[in-house]
């Protein structure tokens, strides 16, 4: 099973690097002038997003079992989805560096190196893909994520279409971020027998990193949205930065955010 996963992977990390290319030749909103680049990479990680958590979540309501047993009950095409993951996130790696300098990109890279790490256990051994499948339930959070990083960009805050997608994030974070996390949690300690120890290591550090970003993001995005909007609110207005799990603390406008948490 690791050669089609690796295939797989590969005709990922084709596929998006192919849109990544394909949407130069696109016009960016008159809104998004002063960062194509940006535009361009935050729109293919929505289709990213839409497509691993609408596929997760609809695996997961199909075949429960990727739940019940995470490490050994999955259906052949859940593979394909991780695979799908990870030919994304090594694709959207090459395009920071592409586009960035290392000091610029070196965040949302090791956040990807992380990610590429836990989810690549499953392609290469076949085994805990239920258990990647529950994380890329995160990604239904980060589809709203992006779509208001859009938004940002296109320069539609404060409006109607902001405010719906601004809750809507706060809550699938809730839902589809902390939630599955805290699952993932509490059944690899419950479980961290039938776990490799080194597997065990990388899952902690995996969990850990992206729980403490969630928790930081969710504050920000409270403190930006919904305090800021407010009249005569005393609370400073934070930056939020390009990739996962930024955070800057002077205070500075929003319109320069994406603390995307790319998962």
């Amino acid at each position: 099973m690791a050669p089609l996963g690796l295939l797989l992977t590969g005709v990922s990390f084709a596929a998006f690097r192919g849109m990544h290319w394909g949407l130069r030749l696109l016009p960016s909103p008159g809104s998004a002038a002063q960062d194509h680049w940006k535009w361009r990479n935050i729109c293919v990680s929505l289709v990213h997003s839409l497509l691993t958590g609408a596929g997760a979540l609809l695996g997961l309501l199909l075949y429960p079992q990727m739940a019940a047993d995470p490490i050994h009950g999955h259906p052949p095409w859940a593979l394909v989805l991780v695979a799908v993951s990870v030919g994304y996130f090594l694709a959207d790696g090459a395009d920071m560096l592409w586009n960035q300098t290392l000091g610029q990109a070196w965040e949302p890279l090791l956040h990807h190196l992380v990610v590429v790490s836990c989810l690549s256990t499953a392609i290469l051994s076949s085994h805990f893909v239920g258990f990647s499948v529950v994380s890329l339930l995160l990604e239904l959070n980060s589809s709203c994520l992006h779509l208001r990083k859009l938004l940002l960009l296109s320069h539609q805050d404060p409006s109607l279409a902001f405010s719906v997608a601004s809750w809507a994030t706060m809550a699938t974070l809730v839902l589809f971020r902390l939630i599955p996390i805290g699952w993932m949690s509490l059944w690899l300690i419950r479980q961290h027998h039938q776990v490799p120890p080194a597997l065990v290591v990388l899952a902690v550090i995996g969990l850990a990193t992206v729980g403490t970003m969630s928790i930081i993001l969710g504050v920000r995005i409270f403190v930006n949205d919904v305090l800021r909007s407010r009249p005569h609110s005393p609370i400073p207005r934070y930056k939020e930065t390009r990739g996962t799990g930024t955070c800057d603390s002077e205070p500075v406008t929003k319109d320069d955010s994406p603390l995307s948490l790319k998962d």
